[in-house]
């Protein structure tokens, strides 16, 4: 277990009621002006944690750090799965390419499809935390329903594929104060990532590869998705379109993929 340092804006945001809590007892009739602090605060608080690249409720990887630029990495990372109709065709394109990847799985579904994230490790990708259900309320709980959350995922995920995972990824990537405390009780590393092509919810495959593959550069840590994919017009996931295309750019730029594991070396 990590022991947790706030982050300056959660250490100020502590101080900060410390300092009210004072005020009132000094001068009650000063709690308008208290009350007015406190509130703004709070909903800063809130605003942090519904920006996935902020860094203002603890650590957050949104790059590769400076030793993968010089050695001209970049991150495939891949969410929501395993998929069964989908994750052995991202792995097939892969393999077609030489490419390592990271999948963010999440713990529910590895534990019904054992055998992917199986395969996912036999082929050389990485398997990291996704959080054991992906629900839509996790950046609402409390900070023993989070670390539960995480933790359950952290144990099935790290059965299923024979390590521990090392990073942790928040469900849409939002989250709340308490989570930089759990993940540091769990020895996990928040990562976010430099580009996303909300493709959960895009299914046009031009749009998607513009949004990832336009400047691309090393360093970058890419977000697709394998699970919960936008379908294109013609009904196939938006991963499986994309995924070549880029895999093709990446190679061309002279950029290598490779685990998140590997580029934070």
């Amino acid at each position: 277990m990590a022991r947790w340092q706030p982050s300056p804006f959660l250490t100020l945001s502590a101080g900060l009621h410390a300092a009210a809590g004072v005020g009132l007892l000094v001068d009650p009739a000063g709690w308008p002006v208290a009350v007015g602090a406190l509130l703004a605060n709070h909903a800063a608080l809130t605003a942090a944690g519904l920006l996935p690249r902020s860094r203002l409720l603890g650590p957050n990887l949104t790059r590769l750090p400076p030793a993968a630029v010089a050695r001209r990495e970049i991150a495939l990372t891949i969410d929501d799965g395993p998929d069964p109709a989908v994750t052995p065709r991202v792995l097939g394109l892969l393999d077609a390419a030489d490419a390592r990847a990271t999948f963010f799985c999440i713990g529910r579904r590895a534990a019904a499809h054992p055998g992917l994230v199986r395969d996912i490790v036999a082929r050389g990708h990485a398997v990291e935390n996704h959080s054991e259900h992906h629900w839509k309320r996790f950046s609402t709980l409390g900070y023993a329903a989070m670390r539960a959350e995480v933790a359950a995922a952290q144990a099935s995920l790290g059965a299923l594929a024979g390590r521990a995972p090392r990073f942790f990824r928040a469900p849409a990537g939002l989250r709340n104060p308490f989570l930089d405390p759990a993940l540091a009780h769990l020895d996990l590393r928040l990562a976010a990532w430099t580009r996303r092509a909300y493709d959960t919810r895009n299914g046009n495959p031009q749009q998607v590869l513009a949004r990832l593959g336009d400047g691309l550069a090393a360093g970058d840590i890419l977000l697709l998705h394998d699970g919960n994919a936008a379908r294109t017009p013609d009904g196939q996931p938006v991963i499986l379109a994309v995924l070549p295309p880029l895999l093709a750019r990446i190679r061309a730029a002279g950029l290598t993929p490779v685990t998140l594991a590997e580029g934070c070396q």
